[in-house]
């Protein structure tokens, strides 16, 4: 009896004690893949994400930049991609024509904190493919010009030159003083394995890249001549090396005076800021790119990368709760803050963290002047191999006219299936 007691009084008290339990809570979980030193430097946003919406959970992975692209195909391929991901602008073409990414429109229109008209054009673009909106814009990288302002002062110039006939006779001053003071110098650096400056100056001419819809290369145009012959000029006039053998470290041959002006990216702030020696920390400025005439800045590119939801996502309403978070403005800044990335929303660099930085303002005033580059997913390959007709070119082994006509024919080639498909869709 007592046995029986017990086992009874047992058993009410283990049911009292589940009845009391306070039931488990249930958590959506999102899986978001961020790239490169991004996806470690997110992970503070991502917490706060979690403090402010503690119904959702985040599991963020870091994916090295050199296998992002490889990794997303084989996920896509296995359907196994994240639910949010870091993609970079150049990419979406691609992802979109596999069918890989939710649209945004709805979520976009319904939003009272991702503004659409707050984003500058040329970035915002670059996540319109087909009049769908398939990306949110998450940190924006476009390239001007770093430069000494010491060395420029010596030539006779306070600030860089707006056009590029101007920024010729500045090289051929700086050239001509450097060689009767018996020393080295290359004006304009202008690196052969790199192809954003040759894609600046063929946007500026006003050619467009590819024709037949987007089928073909249109690199043997008038346009790209002029562009490709002004290139030729930094080359062979010695204006630039037409080598990377004599620029082993590009920071001490502008410490050194070795070279003079260089066009690259916002990341670069802090690495000058570092590398740079400190009694020339006041020597060094950025600009806005020159143009082919008379208006400024030139037109430069967007580059940068954005924030996507994958199609085969089943929690979109919470995925887009952290695309909203991530694209807002707080924390564009906050981002800003932690990485040096520039915020690609107008309203964020009204800041004074940015409004009293001196060397972002170029990149403020650069990024009005912005042209997409070809949405096609074949784009990546094209420009590779144009750094390779940049060298013929830079070395005279080809001429600009055999090296322009030899590479459409290349584009040509890898957009063969692109054409296919397309005249295909046209017969229908």
């Amino acid at each position: 009896m007592t046995q029986h007691w017990l086992s009874y009084t047992i058993l009410i008290l283990t049911v009292g004690g589940l009845s009391c339990s306070r039931p488990v809570e249930r958590r959506t979980v999102i899986r978001f893949w961020g790239m490169g030193n991004e996806g470690e430097m997110v992970r503070p946003l991502i917490q706060e994400f979690e403090r402010v919406h503690p119904d959702i959970q985040v599991v963020a992975q870091q994916i090295p930049w050199t296998a992002a692209h490889e990794k997303l195909l084989t996920a896509f391929a296995g359907d196994a991609t994240p639910d949010v991901c870091q993609l970079g602008n150049t990419w979406l073409p691609e992802f979109t024509v596999l069918n890989a990414l939710a649209p945004l429109d709805s979520f976009a229109a319904k939003s009272a904190i991702v503004r659409i008209d707050d984003y500058f054009d040329g970035v915002l673009r670059t996540n319109i493919l087909d009049s769908v909106l398939y990306g949110i814009p998450w940190y924006v990288d476009t390239r001007v010009v770093f430069y000494r302002k010491d060395l420029l002062r010596q030539a006779g110039y306070d600030s860089l030159p707006g056009t590029w006939k101007e920024i010729l006779h500045l090289c051929e001053v700086m050239k001509q003083k450097a060689q009767a003071a018996g020393v080295k110098r290359y004006p304009f650096f202008l690196p052969t394995n790199e192809w954003v400056p040759a894609i600046i100056l063929g946007m500026q001419s006003g050619g467009m890249f590819l024709r037949d819809n987007r089928t073909r290369g249109n690199f043997s145009g008038e346009q790209f001549h002029q562009a490709f012959n002004l290139l030729a000029r930094f080359y062979h006039q010695e204006y630039s090396p037409s080598g990377m053998s004599l620029i082993t470290n590009m920071y001490n041959s502008f410490s050194d005076g070795l070279i003079t002006m260089y066009i690259t990216g916002p990341w670069n702030i802090g690495e000058f800021t570092r590398r740079i020696p400190p009694l020339l920390q006041e020597m060094w400025m950025t600009a806005p790119l020159p143009s082919m005439d008379s208006r400024s800045p030139g037109i430069s590119l967007p580059l940068g990368t954005s924030l996507v939801i994958f199609r085969q996502c089943k929690q979109k309403e919470a995925a887009w709760r952290l695309v909203e978070f991530l694209a807002s403005r707080e924390q564009s800044l906050a981002f800003y803050r932690i990485t040096g990335n520039l915020p690609p929303r107008k309203s964020v660099w009204q800041d004074s963290v940015l409004a009293n930085n001196r060397y972002v303002q170029a990149f403020y005033r650069q990024l009005q002047r912005l042209v997409p580059l070809p949405q096609v997913p074949e784009w990546e390959q094209i420009v590779i191999k144009l750094q390779l007709y940049v060298e013929y070119i830079a070395t005279n082994t080809l001429s600009v006219e055999e090296a322009l006509r030899r590479f459409d024919a290349e584009v040509d080639h890898m957009l063969e299936k692109r054409r296919w498909i397309v005249e295909r869709e046209t017969k229908r």
